[in-house]
């Protein structure tokens, strides 16, 4: 679905890819809801506009909130008239430590907010999609939803669910006129880690550098742009980074092996 003159509803605006996809949605013609949690860095979005803000809404919501973000529809409808495709962005990591040393909390609020949160999206929009002659959902979900990264299993398990309930979707659209994108980034340079509360930002390069060895990452600019063309061109599946792709390869070819990789680049991470 080509995104000029259409509303894109778009989570985790605040901040990243969400923030870069606000952006470049609006300068490739598209109008925007922009939904964060966070006030302050939502405002700095679209500030960052410029002119174009004029194009934007912004809207302060916590996504793992099903009554707020089922009343989110009426809202983006007043705003801007309609609504014709939304892109599943927000997500946040978990603290680098095995299953056994995770806090309930934690993991609860990871589920909350990387699952329920899409599929809250995902339910309440989907209703008016239908009714458009062209609509598209975006769900990000992650290279750990195939790969097993140590420290992060309640992450990737969560990406994981996002991962079968996003193709399964698809499935399920084929007849209509909503088309499915599934994107699945690898390592990107966006502060998750901060944002998700564990740390600072300081600490996040540190040790993201220090467990990588320097490993390039994807910008979050680069990254917002590869899904955009994806949606753009009604892509199954969208890949971002070389990462994400040779790991997705390695897991088909010898999954044990990809296994044992991962853990010598992100060992270091565990407590």
């Amino acid at each position: 679905m080509k995104v000029q003159n259409k509303v894109i509803v778009v989570t985790g605006g605040g901040s990243g890819i969400g923030r870069e996809l606000v952006l470049q949605l609006v300068q490739r013609g598209a109008r925007v809801a922009a939904l964060d949690i966070n006030e302050t860095t939502l405002n700095e979005t679209l500030q960052m506009a410029g002119e174009l803000g004029k194009n934007i809404s912004t809207h302060v919501v916590n996504i793992a909130d099903r009554a707020a973000v089922e009343a989110l529809p009426e809202q983006v409808i007043a705003a801007h008239g309609s609504v014709d495709g939304v892109i599943n962005n927000a997500g946040i990591i978990q603290q680098f430590i095995k299953v056994n040393d995770l806090p309930y909390n934690q993991i609860e609020r990871i589920m909350n907010i990387n699952f329920y949160g899409v599929l809250y999206m995902v339910k309440s929009f989907l209703p008016h999609l239908l009714k458009r002659p062209q609509a598209h959902i975006v769900n990000l979900s992650s290279m750990g939803a195939f790969l097993p990264v140590p420290g992060q299993s309640l992450y990737g398990a969560t990406k994981a669910a996002v991962k079968l309930l996003t193709e399964a979707l698809n499935s399920e659209l084929l007849a209509t006129n909503v088309r499915v994108t599934l994107v699945m980034p690898g390592a990107i340079a966006t502060n998750i880690m901060s944002n998700s509360g564990l740390m600072t930002k300081e600490e996040q390069d540190k040790q993201v550098k220090e467990a990588k060895g320097g490993m390039k990452t994807t910008t979050a600019k680069v990254a917002a742009q590869t899904i955009l063309d994806g949606m753009e061109k009604d892509a199954y599946h969208v890949f971002i980074g070389p990462d994400a792709k040779m790991m997705d390869l390695l897991t088909r070819l010898n999954p044990k092996a990809a296994a044992k990789l991962i853990y010598k680049q992100m060992g270091a991470l565990l407590k």
